[in-house]
């Protein structure tokens, strides 16, 4: 992708970060992200099919940024030092969601959450199998992987609504200790 194609799709993530800010996910229209970004509409489209798209597409940034930190790619966000790197996918993805960065938050707390959800499902199935999964697992080997993989995942979507429902009152290192706790065992 070249430089313009970058600077054209980040106004799209910016002027659909605003709108999420301010009116639901279902409520946004494709003219009004257009008319935000100071785009044209075949513009958007060589972009992005649908909003759903744009969507899914909030999602896969969000993890391939975890996915980079993970594999020594530095995104300190203050919490480390530079040469240290967080050591927890979770914990990673925690903070940036204590962030709000991409109104992420939000959307899965939404009413309407559900295609956002299954992106974001789908992003964190893949992190569980690469990360736990895929390492040899020493115990519970005779459970299937993709029965672990949708526990673990639900269960980390389902603290983080727990936690956000809460006011979001721990920190992202807490919030991982916990989550660490009780999925430790299982693997």
């Amino acid at each position: 992708m070249d430089r313009r194609q970058q600077k054209t799709r980040k106004a799209i993530f910016l002027a659909f970060n605003t709108l999420l800010s301010t009116k639901a996910y279902d409520k946004i229209t494709v003219q009004e992200i257009i008319d935000a970004a100071d785009i044209g509409r075949t513009t958007f489209y060589a972009h992005f099919d649908t909003k759903e798209d744009l969507l899914k597409a909030l999602s896969q940034d969000l993890f391939k940024h975890i996915k980079d930190s993970i594999n020594h790619v530095p995104h300190a966000h203050g919490l480390y030092p530079q040469s240290v790197h967080p050591l927890s996918m979770f914990g990673h993805l925690l903070q940036h969601l204590q962030e709000k960065e991409n109104n992420i938050l939000e959307l899965l707390a939404s009413q309407n959450n559900e295609i956002f959800l299954h992106y974001f499902r789908d992003n964190l199935n893949e992190l569980v199998q690469a990360y736990f999964i895929n390492q040899n697992r020493k115990i519970n080997i005779d459970l299937p992987d993709d029965f672990i993989i949708n526990h673990i995942s639900g269960s980390f979507v389902e603290m983080v609504l727990w936690w956000v429902k809460k006011g979001m009152k721990e920190s992202p290192t807490e919030l991982d200790n916990y989550f660490h706790a009780v999925i430790e065992p299982i693997l």
